[in-house]
């Protein structure tokens, strides 16, 4: 169901059981399936194969092409956003959340998408970051997962997995411990063993894949890099961020294969998407990582879309995305209705064929009649909201309005005939500007 922006007025988009869960959906399939949901940290708009053929990323195209492709896919400009809103079904902004968060816990555990699901009988375990939090009440399974692996605060080094100011942060069920290997090795093992090990459960079971790559400090085998020539990239840097990627989508090679192995793929929906934009490069302060980093001269790419991480153009939030279930998701195709990564809580539960708890409430919708059917046509205009620590943005229908904190600088863009950003019609689009500023001041005052 989509409501209207008058009915969106304080952005809750709570929805009731009947809205949510129409009886279509149930019994289209015998069991609730299995859900694999894959997060890149860092992967920007053309830093996939599918977009670029200069990355090399056979397993997520063979993926994405055996399923539907996202074309407009919206998260955060920033990890820790992204990743609330996706646990919580909700604006990170209404818990405070508008960047990367420090050891502090600000994510209530009253509404996650692991409580939900293991709720609903599923298994639920975690493997890679997860950057909410880091102090023992903040951690996993105080979320509901019931196994968790990977690690805790933000980006670590790849080797030796501590924090960039030397803190241990990786973990196995929310105890720290120390362990050798290259992470996105670790954080795919994880993941396939969980699979693994599912296959003769009777539950089906949730699992959150959360790699650390492409996000800087990267370091990565001699067997990755050699897959780049001087001729694909000239450019040291984007030659191992590119190395980065392709390593990871072996990873993810590694769990669709176990999936399928395991008897499993038949009853599996997998989701893939960024966490945010590409960060356009690095500046190695020595005081971090032992200063063992030089400065990553470039690191992601974006386009043809504008800005990079931390902008509220779709540069840095709008990110490749696809998802695969066979007999389920039609092949081969692209939904280009707008979709944002708190809809994916509200869809989950309708595939489990489960209900939300009576108080919850969603800023997002359901988006599994859309996916199941990739039919744009039946999608209505869709309003989103965005608020970083300096910016705040708004989208309803094509129609796009940033302003920085205080709302002194407004930009308008119409995205349907402007998907790049590069016309600014905020003073010719007067009357529709006020409107959408009235708008965002009431998303605003709903926090």
């Amino acid at each position: 169901m989509q409501l209207s922006p008058t009915q969106n007025v304080r952005c809750f988009l709570t929805f009731t059981l009947a809205a949510m869960f129409s009886p279509s959906l149930s019994g289209v399939w015998a069991d609730q399936p299995n859900i694999v949901f894959i997060i890149s940290d860092d992967q920007g708009w053309n830093d996939i194969g599918y977009h670029n053929e200069k990355i090399k990323t056979p397993h997520l195209d063979r993926l994405a092409a055996r399923g539907t492709k996202l074309s407009q896919h919206y998260v955060y400009p920033t990890c820790s956003p992204t990743r609330a809103a996706f646990i919580a079904g909700r604006y990170p902004s209404r818990f405070g959340i508008l960047a990367p968060l420090a050891d502090a816990k600000k994510l209530p555990t009253d509404q996650t998408l692991p409580k939900s699901l293991a709720d609903a009988g599923y298994s639920t375990h975690i493997s890679g970051k997860w950057h909410i939090g880091t102090v023992p009440e903040a951690r996993p399974l105080q979320y509901s997962f019931h196994t968790s692996y990977g690690y805790l605060r933000g980006q670590i080094d790849p080797y030796n997995h501590l924090y960039k100011t030397g803190k241990q942060t990786w973990h196995r069920n929310d105890e720290l411990f120390s362990e050798e290997g290259h992470a996105t090795d670790l954080i795919t093992n994880e993941a396939v063993r969980v699979i693994e090990e599912s296959a003769d459960n009777p539950k089906p079971f949730f699992l959150y894949v959360a790699y650390s790559v492409p996000h800087y400090p990267l370091k990565e085998p001699e067997e990755w890099l050699a897959m780049y020539s001087e001729d694909t990239f000239n450019d040291p840097w984007r030659r191992l961020f590119a190395a980065s990627v392709t390593h990871m989508d072996d990873g993810i090679g590694q769990i669709a294969d176990a999936v399928r192995e395991s008897g499993q793929q038949a009853e599996t929906l997998i989701v893939f998407v960024s966490d945010n934009g590409g960060q356009k490069n690095w500046s190695a302060p020595k005081s971090q990582y032992d200063g063992r980093y030089a400065n990553h001269k470039t690191l992601g790419n974006n386009e043809p879309l504008r800005g990079w991480k931390t902008d509220l153009y779709d540069g840095g939030i709008r990110v490749p995305a696809f998802a695969v279930w066979p007999n389920h998701i039609p092949a081969g195709k692209t939904l280009d209705a707008p979709t944002h990564i708190v809809d994916w809580f509200p869809t989950f539960l309708a595939v489990a064929d489960t209900q939300p708890e009576t108080n919850a409430t969603f800023d997002g919708q359901n988006i599994w009649p859309l996916l199941s059917n990739a039919d744009n046509s039946k999608a209505n205009p869709r309003t989103f909201y965005w608020r970083t620590p300096n910016e705040m943005a708004l989208r309803v229908g094509d129609w796009k309005l940033i302003t920085n904190r205080d709302a002194t600088r407004k930009q308008l863009f119409n995205l349907a005939d402007d998907p790049h950003e590069k016309t600014d019609l905020a003073s010719q689009q007067t009357d529709r500007l006020q409107t959408m500023l009235r708008q965002l001041r009431k998303q605003r005052a709903a926090e």
